[in-house]
């Protein structure tokens, strides 16, 4: 039984298709990021870090880790706390294609 409930198991999590990230809707979402972070993912501001050609893993671990409040910000966690996992995929996806 519990080999079946492992396979199972397995079977769902590989078959199942990823969600492809969607830079445009990442794109439209930035606009609240561009304040600090620059129109283009390159702050004018040396505090504020440049995501801009930030690898995509990178930048949702991080938008992650501030939404569950394991990495600390006061301005990161209010602006990560509202936003969805596909929201978070679409921003890295958006970030990571910028040079």
């Amino acid at each position: 039984m519990k080999k079946i409930t492992l396979a199972l198991a397995a079977s769902v999590v590989f078959a199942a298709p990823a969600m492809a990230a969607d830079i445009e809707a990442g794109k439209a979402k930035a606009a609240v990021c561009a304040a600090c972070h620059g129109a283009n993912g390159i702050s004018a501001v040396p505090m504020y870090p440049n995501l801009a050609g930030q690898k995509e893993a990178y930048i949702a671990k991080q938008l992650k880790d501030f939404k569950a409040g394991t990495r600390k910000d006061p301005v990161m966690a209010p602006m990560a706390m509202p936003l969805t996992d596909e929201d978070i995929a679409n921003l890295a996806a958006y970030f990571a294609s910028l040079k």
